[in-house]
C-alpha cells in the first residue's frame, strides 16, 4: 500500500480498524496502512468532518456507526452552515404538490421552515416524518423497509420498491460528499435509495453545506448536471469552478 491509495479505500480500512480496536494512534494507523503519518492525519480530519470518527490527541476513536452517522450527531455538526444553506434555498423552491425528502440533517433544517399544507411528502427519514406528521393538512408517507437505527431512516429493497409506486414533482436531498464529478454517499444503501428516488421525481434540488466540498467517499449518487438547482453556503471562490461548467449552483 502507498500514499496514492484511493482516499475512499483508506477511509474503509481506517473505519474497519477502529471498529475492531475502538481506538488507534496516528502512528499505529500509518503502520497498518503503510502510508505517511501526514496522510493519516489528513484522512482523520476529513473523516471527523463527516462524523465517521472522533479525533483524539494523537489519533482517533470509533463512534456509533461508521456506516451511517446518527442523525442527531449530524444535526449538531456544522449546524450554522446547514441553517444558512436552508435559508438560501427556502425562497427558491419551485412549486410542487408531491415531494421526496431524504433523511439528511440539511433537508431537515429546510423542511422545518417550509409550508407543506395540502402537500404530500414521501420520505425515508423517520425524524422528518414524525415532525411533519404533526402539521395540519399535510400528508406524510414513510417508506417501509429496514430501519437503520444509527440514521433513523429506512433503506433496502422494500424502500426502493415502494418508491417505484410513486411519481413525484420534486426531490429535496443532500449528500455526504460533493465533488466536480458528482455527489457521493458513505453507504451503498443510501446511494441506492437516493438514486431510486431521483428516477421518480421531475425536478431535483440539492442542498450542500461548504463542509462537504471535495470530500472523498465511494458511492456516487448523481452527476451535478442532473440537479436543476444546487444551494450552498460555500464562498464565491468555491463555487466559481462549478458555475464555469454550467452547473446551476447558488450561494445567495
Amino acid at each position: 500500500m502507498a500514499d496514492n491509495m484511493f482516499t475512499s479505500e483508506r477511509f474503509k480500512l481506517i473505519s474497519d480498524y477502529l471498529k475492531e480496536h475502538s481506538r488507534a494512534t496516528v502512528d499505529e494507523l500509518s503502520h497498518v496502512l503503510y502510508v505517511s503519518p501526514a496522510t493519516v492525519r489528513r484522512d482523520l480530519n476529513e473523516m471527523q468532518k463527516l462524523g465517521m470518527i472522533q479525533r483524539t490527541h494523537g489519533g482517533a476513536v470509533f463512534i456509533d456507526s461508521v456506516d451511517e452517522v446518527n442523525i442527531f450527531v449530524r444535526i449538531e455538526k456544522n449546524a450554522a452552515d446547514k441553517e444558512r444553506t436552508a435559508s438560501i434555498a427556502i425562497d427558491k423552491i419551485p412549486f410542487f404538490n408531491t415531494v421526496f425528502i431524504d433523511n439528511s440533517s440539511t433537508c431537515l433544517a429546510l423542511a422545518e421552515r417550509m409550508n407543506f399544507q395540502y402537500k404530500t411528502i414521501i420520505t425515508n427519514g423517520l425524524q422528518l416524518a414524525v415532525k411533519l406528521s404533526t402539521k395540519k393538512d399535510v400528508k406524510v408517507i414513510f417508506l417501509g423497509g429496514f430501519i437503520q437505527y444509527s440514521s433513523y431512516s429506512t433503506d433496502g429493497s422494500l424502500a426502493t420498491d415502494m418508491l417505484n409506486r410513486f411519481h413525484m414533482d420534486l426531490m429535496l436531498s443532500s449528500c455526504a460528499a460533493f465533488r466536480e464529478d458528482g455527489t457521493y454517499e458513505s453507504t451503498l444503501e443510501t446511494m441506492e435509495i437516493k438514486h431510486a428516488a431521483a428516477l421518480r421525481c421531475e425536478k431535483h434540488i440539492l442542498l450542500v453545506d461548504k463542509n462537504k466540498f471535495d470530500l472523498s467517499l465511494p458511492y456516487r449518487t448523481s452527476e451535478l448536471k442532473d440537479y436543476d438547482m444546487i444551494f450552498t453556503n460555500a464562498t464565491d471562490s468555491m463555487i466559481e469552478p462549478y458555475k464555469e461548467k454550467g452547473i446551476k449552483i447558488f450561494n445567495k
